[in-house]
């Protein structure tokens, strides 16, 4: 083993000049390098030139000039509606809503048209796909198109909520009571349910709120249907936790009634008269007058008759909820959103298009 007195010390002297000399050289040589990484300039995104025009004047061919490429029955089934009441959209977007109105860019190379805006938000919804799917067609990009969404859902909101996703008018009211008298409920309204809708990406911190059962986030949707499949009445935003009586109790469902604002009704059953409409439930309802729930285990063959019309009419709102998840598979797959506030745009704005497509094609 060496001993100490055989290392190697090293004592700076300040007057070795060849020392100092040394150091000096090497503190330029790095000062230098350092100096060409900072001059140097940060990368840039890569520029794409899509070619939107190219894409305006594809869709334009496909489905929208004087001899279209596409039958008006393939229109329907890739844009979930009629060409007229797409265009109705698309027009009233493109007049009221700055975002979709036509614009040029510094070069005075025309954007994206309305017809390219709105395309790629109706097939974000009805096929649930990512956001850059629609670039190869619509030669839109994957930011592009999540504007175009959230923009086009709250134009919806903003300009058909107040129309479609309303309650029931005077009119509307004897509509729906002369179709529930036809199928053996008179005074019946419709029927009401919840929905749940997975949240795949809910923040950690919530999702003990959110989950319930499988341990999957999710969000309910409270709605009340008719026969036709219109929806009169949505509440969405209640955490999954929640069953049918606890979201009832936040719901706004009976705010005319409280409020003394809901529309009188008369109807007579039995010889009795009756002036307060109902909603068929599941079994988990309370015992309301406003509430007609089926007959479990029946005996009575009069029973078993109104045990089976009324669950068959019951199902009025889950076939609404099954129509509106095929109609736009987004809100049929897990949402992969952050923002619950952007979340409810897209249900509301689901729900609003589903009323639109109900109505016109409703004769």
């Amino acid at each position: 083993m060496a001993s100490s007195s055989n290392k190697f010390h090293y004592h700076y002297d300040p007057n070795n000049d060849s020392m100092n000399q040394f150091f000096q050289e090497q503190f330029n040589n790095q000062f230098e390098a350092a100096e060409e990484e900072i001059s140097e300039e940060p990368s840039t995104r890569i520029y794409i030139d899509r070619q939107r025009e190219e894409g305006h004047e594809r869709l334009w061919n496909d489905y929208f000039s004087d001899n279209p490429t596409y039958t008006t029955r393939q229109f329907r089934r890739r844009f979930r509606m009629n060409k007229s009441l797409f265009l109705r959209i698309v027009n009233r977007l493109s007049e009221e809503v700055p975002y979709f109105k036509p614009k040029k860019d510094a070069t005075f190379r025309n954007g994206f048209s309305p017809l390219q805006q709105c395309t790629a938000a109706i097939r974000l919804l009805a096929y649930g796909i990512g956001a850059d799917s629609v670039d190869e067609y619509l030669r839109i990009s994957e930011s592009t198109s999540r504007k175009c969404l959230e923009h086009f859902d709250v134009g919806i909101v903003d300009l058909f909520g107040t129309e479609y996703l309303r309650r029931p008018t005077q009119a509307d009211l004897q509509r729906l009571l002369f179709y529930g008298e036809l199928r053996g409920f008179p005074g019946m309204v419709g029927s009401i349910d919840c929905m749940h809708w997975k949240w795949k990406n809910c923040p950690t911190a919530w999702k003990g709120m959110y989950s319930r059962g499988t341990g999957k986030p999710t969000i309910v949707l409270e709605a009340v249907a008719s026969q036709d499949l219109w929806i009169w009445h949505a509440f969405f935003g209640a955490p999954g936790t929640c069953n049918d009586l606890n979201v009832l109790d936040q719901s706004p469902v009976f705010n005319d009634i409280i409020y003394g604002r809901a529309p009188e009704v008369t109807y007579y059953v039995n010889g009795n008269e009756y002036n307060l409409a109902y909603y068929l439930t599941d079994g988990i309802y309370p015992e309301w007058a406003t509430f007609v729930k089926s007959i479990p285990q029946p005996q009575h063959p009069k029973h078993r008759l109104f045990a089976e019309k009324q669950e068959g009419a019951r199902k009025d709102v889950e076939r609404a909820f099954g129509v509106l998840q095929s109609r736009f598979a987004m809100i049929k797959n897990p949402s992969l959103l952050w923002s619950k506030g952007k979340i409810a745009y897209i249900m509301r704005a689901c729900l609003i298009l589903h009323n639109m497509i109900v109505e016109d094609e409703r004769d």
